[in-house]
């Protein structure tokens, strides 16, 4: 994976499972993980991820992902890295398999994330077309891809 994509999964992990109340405590736990680089390019990534600060009774405020709470989207993330069975390229669109059944579901995932690389998708019951932006390349929809279901990262790899 590519080095903002591990840098972005880094931070949602952190974020899902830690109380963090800055972006100094953020730039340590990510340095501890050799993911080294500057508060300005953390505050972009923060915001890519449309993270937002909640309150909290121990530590005033700490972030929060938009969706952290929603159980129904992990669900939603290992169903569909089970109906994933692979991609590929073609004329600059990304063409994915899936088993019968899942296409609508994982086109819906990626459509509702609405990545800036991805333009939309069109499902049937077994295969997505996937229409990227203009001079987005294949890694960086596979890399959009894992940032919206992060259970395809071993599948990917």
């Amino acid at each position: 994976m590519g080095n903002r994509t591990e840098r972005l999964l880094a931070i949602k992990e952190l974020i899902t499972t830690k109380k963090i109340s800055s972006q100094e405590e953020l730039l340590n736990l990510l340095e501890e993980r050799n993911l080294n680089y500057t508060q300005a390019t953390l505050s972009r990534d923060l915001k890519f991820l449309k993270v937002n600060k909640i309150s909290d009774p121990e530590k005033g405020y700490i972030y929060e992902l938009p969706d952290q709470h929603a159980v129904i989207n992990e669900t939603a993330g290992n169903f569909a890295a089970r109906g994933f069975i692979s991609i590929q390229f073609a004329n600059h669109l990304g063409i994915i398999k899936t088993m019968p059944g899942y296409a609508s579901s994982i086109a819906s995932l990626v459509d509702e994330a609405d990545p800036f690389e991805i333009v939309g998708t069109i499902a049937g019951d077994d295969t997505i077309l996937i229409i990227p932006h203009d001079n987005v390349s294949e890694s960086d929809i596979i890399n959009a891809l894992v940032l919206i279901i992060p259970e395809l990262k071993e599948k990917l790899s």
